[in-house]
């Protein structure tokens, strides 16, 4: 990403995960700390069937 584009994307950036498991996780926290965000907060979204999240949107933040 461009200085840019980054400029253009604001502080914030909100990463949706469709598989939650611990390498996803892992894979998309180290990829956008290297470009600079910092991880904000972590939200899992769940089914009452199920007692593993189906979804996971990891909110980062960078300093501007």
């Amino acid at each position: 990403m461009s200085e840019t584009d980054a400029e253009r994307a604001g502080p914030y950036k909100v990463v949706e995960l469709t598989e939650v498991t611990d390498e996803r996780l892992e894979a998309a926290l180290n990829e956008w700390t290297r470009d600079g965000y910092r991880l904000e907060s972590l939200h899992f979204a769940m089914r009452e069937s199920s007692r593993r999240p189906t979804m996971a949107f990891l909110v980062f933040i960078r300093s501007e």
